[in-house]
């Protein structure tokens, strides 16, 4: 499979939709591992409790299509989400020559987007198509940073478009089931210490080295860098599954299943070699396709919501995210000079906690509020890497909706995530470590608009 064309989310869409929308850039992870839970502002005010029970508008396509049958009429959101991320790394024994030091602020502010939309069928059979980004991550240090040979730009996202149908059984039941056409592009870039791979060579005598070859050239460990750029696309596919049982007209259960999700991509690798590495290494750092297995997570997500009384709800949810899939990162090269290039990740999978509560003081607004507690997948500071520097974090969430008229509503949620300071001990592919704390936080601003027609 050849590459195909770089989309930015705002040709895909604007093709599928005839809509604009602004175009990705993803943040430093804000979820476990590289997910975006952000896929319905006015969940992101509850911190996304009751996602798979509260079927409180057309987001309910991605977080549980079987919400579609408590839906009138149809009904069309966009939303919009403003990410600012922050990671700083400060070295505490790092191997790695300081080079432009600890690489500055690797966040990276984003925009993400959604559209949903929702139809009757008939009485009983609802239609629902989602476009959404389920998946993204942006990390960029400093070029010449201290970790450049580990990372230093990282770029994914994934286009997930999801037409979907629910089914009311009876007045307790309701069944969903959708499909994920997923589109995956990824960029990653690093410094590439030719010094330090040439005298591993002559110390092994091999080709033509030999003893003091290197230094003579000009070669010498972490002072003779170049560079490796790697980017590869794909489409995937997937489903999702969700049931809802009523226990009464005020407190529902939602049990929702997102698959796995499978990609193969396939792209190009590019290497800038300094000038004194030409004559050796040329035919094994010659540009050429690559290609990479990734295993994007399945969820299952387990909620509750209860009608208190005419102004008040409660909402609960605990979601499972099945990252122990993403065993390794493993780049094959055309080029049969060139050796597969293999990052251990070994996550673990990970359990996403949160509670919420909403107020609805009259028929215009509703007022919410959220916590959660989301695990990261990452098992310790020798898996850690600076391409996905997580932890643990805390969400504090706040949320409003103001409904103007009968057909219109509007929706808007802030979030605060307290991340844990975590370490990092990660040996890189010639034996550099890089040593040190990160230091990370994420806001969360959204924004959607809701018509019903």
């Amino acid at each position: 499979m050849t590459i195909k064309p770089r989309y930015t989310l705002f040709k895909l869409t604007g093709l599928l939709c005839c809509t604009s929308l602004i175009s990705l850039g993803s943040s430093v992870s804000h979820a476990a591992g590289f997910a975006i839970i952000e896929q319905s502002v006015s969940g992101l005010g509850n911190a996304y409790a009751g996602s798979a029970a509260r079927a409180e508008d057309a987001g309910t396509i991605y977080f549980n299509p079987a919400g579609m049958t408590f839906l009138s009429g149809r009904q069309a959101i966009a939303g919009l989400y403003i990410i600012k991320p922050s990671a700083k790394f400060t070295n505490d024994g790092s191997n790695i020559s300081p080079g432009s030091g600890d690489g500055g602020d690797a966040g990276t502010i984003g925009v993400i987007p959604n559209l949903y939309y929702v139809m009757d069928i008939n009485k009983e059979i609802k239609f629902g198509l989602g476009i959404n980004v389920p998946f993204g991550l942006a990390t960029e240090y400093d070029k010449n940073w201290r970790g450049r040979y580990q990372a230093v730009n990282s770029e994914v996202s994934a286009i997930n478009i999801n037409p979907s149908l629910a089914f009311k059984a009876n007045d307790q039941w309701s069944f969903g089931l959708g499909v994920s056409l997923q589109y995956i592009e990824a960029e990653l870039t690093n410094a590439v210490d030719f010094g330090t791979i040439c005298l591993g060579l002559e110390q092994n005598n091999g080709g033509p080295l030999s003893n003091g070859t290197c230094t003579s050239i000009g070669l010498n460990p972490q002072a003779s860098d170049g560079f490796s750029k790697i980017a590869g696309d794909d489409w995937g596919v997937g489903f999702n599954l969700g049931v809802i049982y009523s226990l009464s007209d005020a407190t529902r259960i939602g049990l929702a299943y997102r698959s796995e999700v499978k990609q193969n991509l396939d792209g190009k690798a590019d290497f800038t070699l300094p000038a004194a590495a030409q004559s050796i290494f040329s035919t094994a750092f010659a540009d050429t396709g690559v290609s990479a297995k990734i295993d994007l997570p399945d969820t299952t997500a387990l909620s509750a919501y209860h009608q208190l009384n005419d102004r008040w709800a409660l909402l609960a949810d605990i979601t499972w995210t099945g990252w122990s899939s993403f065993k390794e990162l493993k780049i094959e090269f055309d080029n049969p000079a060139k050796s597969p290039s293999v990052e251990e990740e070994n996550w673990d999978d990970s359990t996403r906690y949160s509670l919420a509560v909403n107020f609805m003081p009259n028929a215009q607004w509703i007022y919410r509020a959220g916590l959660a507690f989301d695990e990261t997948p990452i098992p310790n500071d020798e898996m850690r890497t600076a391409r996905i520097p997580g932890s643990d974090r805390t969400w504090l969430a706040f949320g409003a909706g103001y409904a103007p008229t009968k057909n219109f509503q509007v929706d808007i949620a802030y979030v605060h995530i307290l991340v844990d300071d975590v370490k990092i001990n990660r040996a890189g592919a010639t034996g550099d470590i890089l040593r040190g704390s990160y230091e990370s936080s994420v806001d969360i601003l959204g924004a959607q608009a809701r018509w019903v027609f």
